[in-house]
Parts: C-alpha cells; structure tokens; sequence
C-alpha cells in the first residue's frame, strides 16, 4: 500500500454523501475514492418491495456520484470476493464500510474484515445507520434494555453526532474498473406490474428524502402527536422509505426534531421519541437477534397459533377482503404505495394474529415483500410488539377493534374512501389503482360487492380470549 492507493467505498443501506461518516473519511484521506456496491447473497435475498426500491437508490446514488465527476462501480458476486478482485485490480489498500446490523451482515462483514486484516489490507466500519450503537446502550446493571420507556429516557439527553456535510469533492482514481448495468441486475423483476403503480408514490434519493424532512419540520411536526394517529391526514413525516435505505440519516432528522422542538413545536418530542423507537428495535435485534425468527419471549414459542398462509382467511387478509374497512383499506395502502400508515399497521397486525389466530411471522413476511420502506428490527419488532409475543408488547388481550378504531381515528372515512372502490359510485383514483398492482390471479374487480366480514370484531376478540386463556405456559 502507498499513501496514493485507491480507498474502496462500499456502500450498503447508506445511499447518500451528506453525512456520511465513512465516505467523508474516505474523502479526507486525500487518496482516490472508488464508491462500490455489490450485489451478494444478501441482495439477491431481498424480497421483492425491498429489492425494487433498492434498486432506484442505486439509480439515484449513482446520478449524486456522478454529480461530483464520480461513479458507482457496481460487482455481482460474493461480497468477500469481489472485494478482493478490486483490490487486485485497483490496488487498493483500504476498504470503509458503513456498519450494518442484523445477524447476516454482521457475519459476513466480520469475516471480511478479518481476511482484509489478515492480507494488510486496511479495513474499517464506521457508524451512521444509527444515532447510537447498541452496545453503548447499557442499563445501570450492565445489561440491555427490553422495556423502551427506560430506554428513551437513558438515550434522550445524550449528545447526538452533528449531521457532516457533503464532500466538496470525491477524488477520482485515474482509471475506473470495469462496472456492471445496473439494469441488467433486474432488481424489479418480482415486483411486476406493481412497479408502475408504486413508482409515483415513492420519494427517490438523498434530495428528495431531505426535502421531505424539511417540509415535515415546517409543516406537519408542530401537531405531529396528534395527526401521526390519522391516517386520513398528512400527518406524518413518511421517512421511512428514506431511512431504511440511509438517503438519510438519523442523525439529520434528530437534529432537524430538536430544532423544531427548541422553536417550540410540541410535536417534536413525539418525534424524537419515534427515532428513538427505531433505534430500540436494532438495539433488541443486535442483543437478541432471535426477534427476526421466532417469538421473542420464549413462553409464547408454544402459543397455538395458526402456520398454515395457504388458508382462506389469511388470504383474505393478504387481498384486503376481510369486510372490515380499516383492515383492507391499510392493506391496499400497502399495495398502491409500497408504505402503510403507521395506525394501519398495527391494525392490520392484530386483527391477523388475534382476531385469526395467525402466526405473527406469515405477516411480517408478508410485509417485508410488500413494503418499500421494508427494514429488518422495525418489521419484525413491529410485528411481535403487535402479536404481544415481543419486547414492551401490547398483551396479547388487548385486542385492537378494527370499528372503533376506524370511528376514533379516520371520523368522516376519508382514509377508507381514498382506498376502499368496492362501495363507492365514484371511488378515489388510488382506490382504482389497487385493482392495477394486486396480482391479476386474484382475479378480483372494482365492480365485486364488498365482502361481509370473514370474522367480526367482536367474534375475533372473543377467538383472541378463548386462546390466550387456553394457553399452556
């Protein structure tokens, strides 16, 4: 290695230049940058939602690269491997990566780094995909925290990184190693038809998720703890899309909240306290990463619970054709979208596995091939905190009532209007469009009557109690 070798930039989930603590470090190193992305076993597992909009991060990271006279080199193949080609190729001595923190990312990339080391290839993760690390997040005995209330408040004074500007300049090697299409990786091909309708929906790239964040903290945070819970309203920052593929960081919109908050937006500290939320979900994922596969309290691993997808309810509920409005209507958001409203899902998720018994796992897989803004702690904590199997879950008794909550939270049905065709003698645009991406198997028509339930509210509460009080732990 010489002080003139090429730094290789491996980008993963942090598809932005501005704050971006491994990039900026590659930038100041003073030697060329070559940005690198690779498409490995990990990728090419990625559902079909996540792959797609992956997909169009590229397209948009490689427009911001080429904006600073720079490029995306994009590789297939195993991550290790590829890595190595370049290193050959290019001669380069160092590689930084942006840590990422599920259990298949953090074997691979301890492997690498280990055989990088072991070559005398430099080679280092930086942080960036959280505000803070989980293993910095310690309770007063030393253990982790499985409650979030007492996590929030350990963490809410803390000293959050200042957001880092971009680099003025990405220094360029003198020859660029060869790079794939990226339209030749196909990366929506799962998605089909659904692609087109989505597409409209989705916020694309590092200036548009900024844009988002800057019109949320003049508009919309200031009520933000009251219209986060109507999903008839725009009432929510809808990040989530961007966050999951790091076109922002954390770190920007904790400063941007505590901004709003210091300006006296009451808003604001229900904000921070849903980054925070975030933040407790890679926390449990990085100290108990069995939450991504079975239930996280062990008692409820015995629970009775429904495994068969294949079965008529659970595809009603996949078709957004339970006969109960809010259900379906948070379903075909889902579809149309590629996002669900935050109410809408923890609707959806209790009436699956209480009011039809349904193993919490059918539906986080479901959402994560549905779900643009598709992130692994959040889907699968999301998920458990709803069937009352997980951390700081909702009891399994409380059974969320999918009628009252629509009268509490969407009064005059503009939600259900704007998504629900079957009732309605001019329905909504978006309504229509769901009839456009479902699978054209399902075989189903604007025209249909609307189903009656397939389970009431009332006899799926009363399903949820007989079970829970049933159970044999």
């Amino acid at each position: 290695m010489t002080d003139k070798s090429p730094i290789l930039m491996w980008f993963r989930r942090d598809l932005r230049l501005s704050d971006h603590a491994a990039l900026s470090a590659a930038c100041d190193a003073g030697r060329p940058v070559i940005p690198v992305f690779i498409h490995d076993d990990l990728v090419a597992g990625l559902a079909a939602a996540p792959k797609w909009r992956l997909g169009l991060g590229l397209g948009a990271l490689e427009d911001s690269l080429a904006a600073k006279n720079s490029r995306l080199i994009l590789r297939r193949g195993d991550a290790g491997q590829v890595l190595q080609e370049l290193i050959d190729e290019t001669g380069a001595g160092t590689v930084f990566w942006s840590r990422l923190y599920d259990p298949d990312s953090v074997a691979r990339d301890t492997a690498i780094k280990e055989t990088l080391k072991e070559q005398g290839v430099e080679a280092k993760s930086f942080g960036g995909h959280l505000m803070f690390e989980p293993w910095t997040v310690e309770t007063k005995t030393g253990g982790f925290y499985k409650v979030y209330t007492p996590f929030w408040n350990m963490v809410k004074s803390r000293d959050v990184e200042a957001p880092l500007p971009t680099p003025a300049r990405i220094p360029a090697p003198d020859t660029w190693p060869d790079s794939d299409n990226l339209d030749s990786w196909e990366m929506g091909a799962a998605m089909n038809r659904g692609a087109e309708v989505v597409r409209p929906f989705v916020q694309l790239g590092e200036s548009a998720a900024q844009s988002r964040l800057g019109a949320f903290i003049a508009h919309t945070v200031a009520d933000y703890d009251r219209t986060r819970d109507l999903p008839g309203e725009v009432g929510t920052s809808n990040l989530s899309e961007n966050l999951a593929l790091g076109e922002i960081s954390p770190h920007q919109c904790w400063h941007a909240g505590v901004r709003a908050r210091e300006e006296g937006k009451s808003g604001a500290e229900t904000f921070l306290k849903e980054l925070v939320w975030r933040e407790f979900a890679y926390h449990l994922m990085h100290h108990t990463p069995h939450i991504l596969t079975k239930s996280w309290r062990e008692e409820w691993q015995q629970f009775d619970w429904n495994e068969d997808a294949r079965l008529s309810e659970v595809w009603a509920w996949k078709k957004g054709r339970t006969g109960l409005p809010f259900v379906d209507a948070a379903m075909r958001e889902m579809y149309v979208t590629g996002r669900m409203h935050n109410r809408g899902r923890m609707i959806v998720a209790s009436y699956l596995t209480k009011h039809l018994r349904t193993h919490w796992r059918i539906g986080m897989d479901w959402f994560e091939d549905c779900l643009i803004d598709w992130d692994p702690a959040s889907n699968a904590m999301g998920w458990q905190w709803s069937a009352g199997s997980g951390p700081d879950a909702t009891p399994y008794f409380r059974v969320f009532n999918p009628e009252t909550q629509l009268d509490k939270f969407d009064k005059d049905r503009a939600y259900v209007s704007r998504w629900i065709a079957e009732r309605k003698s001019n329905p909504h645009e978006d309504a229509l469009k769901y009839f456009d991406a479902m699978p054209r198997h399902w075989g189903m028509s604007p025209d249909d009557p609307y189903p009656q339930p397939i389970v009431s509210a009332a006899d799926g509460r009363k399903r949820a109690l007989e079970a829970y009080e049933k159970r044999d732990f």
